[in-house]
């Protein structure tokens, strides 16, 4: 007898603590807390035309108050020239309410890496950090407070899962940061926003709908949405298959990155305790599902870790998992691992890293070595635990 997938937007499509093999890690402050109050991009084109008719407004105030927010990131309304004076503060009460506030801002990496701590309606706390490059602004979100997967080199994964973040908690973030890139609050100038990875805090396979909510609405062209490809958002799971298969019949073309971290089903269930209930080979299976699909190549995050995976033979097994698909489909991506606080795990010594790497690169693997940005702010992968400090 199987158990049957759960989805719903209370809860995701993890089962949480109810049955399978794998129960998510509830930290102690789990709890039904309410809603967030519901936002703009919380609301389907009819709401927001009902919403309006309720304030008195025509439906075409719905499309400027769109312009205003997913054109100019904008949500002070007493500067919307273009609206109704008389209707300004009503409209941003009743479309623009505040989700997320600022507490602190951590500045990293000569300016270019600028990691921010949130305050969400219900004193619950979130991290996202911003990376400026050359040639791509890149913005890591966070779609859970906290997270249940429970991996014990994670910082995130320590805090376990409080609840679900809306879609307006998860557009929000990408809203200011775009404000941020394009008012020149980064070092290096004016500048657009160009790519979103779905690698803050919180596992979003676990939050989906609303996830795909948020996707659809940050890759949609204004005033639909903010206008970022599709192709340049990534979407991360530790490994959740049912997910998995969920986006790849989406037909969206984001990119999605695995968190594998172990080339055995031994080792993995010690690392990502989610493989006790989907394993090694299920994962991988839908990895390379979604690569058909999509004929976009799949991430595979490996977090390196001193004497645990980093050794030779984990990097010939892993080519071996890899390349019994028959085609060049994954992107490896090792990753230096990020000290946190009071954590066993160690990164692996620079030898081993590149060892690693050499193998891969040898059975023809794509691999690239991750770059640590923001570790000394703790807003590298596995860091974030938002704490104020």
């Amino acid at each position: 007898m199987t158990t049957p997938e759960i989805d719903t937007p209370e809860t995701g499509i993890t089962p949480g603590g109810t049955s399978g093999a794998f129960r998510d890690v509830l930290s102690k402050d789990h709890a039904r807390r309410g809603k967030p109050p519901l936002h703009f991009v919380d609301m389907t084109p009819a709401q927001r035309i009902e919403k309006a008719a309720e304030l008195g407004l025509p439906k075409f105030r719905v499309k400027q108050l769109a312009n205003h927010y997913f054109g100019h990131f904008d949500v002070n309304a007493a500067e919307f020239t273009d609206f109704p004076a008389a209707k300004r503060d009503e409209a941003a009460a009743a479309f623009f309410p505040q989700l997320i506030t600022e507490v602190t801002r951590q500045v990293a990496d000569e300016g270019t890496t600028i990691k921010t701590l949130w305050k969400l309606f219900d004193g619950s706390l979130i991290e996202s950090v911003l990376m400026r490059y050359p040639t791509r602004a890149t913005l890591c979100i966070s779609s859970q407070v906290g997270c249940g997967m429970g991996c014990p080199f994670c910082a995130t994964g320590k805090l376990g899962l409080t609840r679900n973040m809306s879609t307006g908690e998860i557009v929000e973030q990408v809203r200011v940061a775009a404000k941020m890139m394009r008012d020149g609050e980064v070092a290096g100038g004016e500048g657009r926003l160009s790519n979103i990875v779905f690698m803050g805090m919180g596992e979003p396979m676990g939050n989906y709908n609303s996830v795909l909510s948020a996707v659809r609405q940050i890759s949609a062209m204004p005033p639909e949405g903010f206008g970022i490809s599709a192709r340049n958002i990534t979407v991360s799971t530790v490994g959740v298959v049912p997910g998995i298969k969920k986006l790849t019949a989406e037909g969206i073309p984001v990119r999605l990155a695995v968190s594998l971290h172990a080339p055995s089903d031994e080792l993995r269930d010690e690392l990502v305790p989610m493989n006790k209930r989907f394993n090694t080979t299920q994962v991988l299976d839908a990895a390379h599902d979604y690569w058909l699909a999509s004929k976009r190549r799949v991430s595979i995050e490996y977090a390196l870790m001193r004497g645990i995976n980093d050794q030779a033979e984990h990097a010939q097994l892993l080519a071996k998992r890899l390349n019994r698909y028959g085609d060049d489909w994954a992107h490896v991506n090792p990753i230096p691992l990020n000290p946190i606080e009071g954590s066993k795990w160690t990164a692996s010594k620079p030898e081993d890293e590149k060892q690693f790497l050499e193998i891969l690169h040898r059975a023809s693997i794509t691999a690239t070595l991750r770059d640590t940005r923001g570790q000394d702010i703790d807003g590298a992968c596995g860091q974030l635990a938002a704490k104020e400090r």
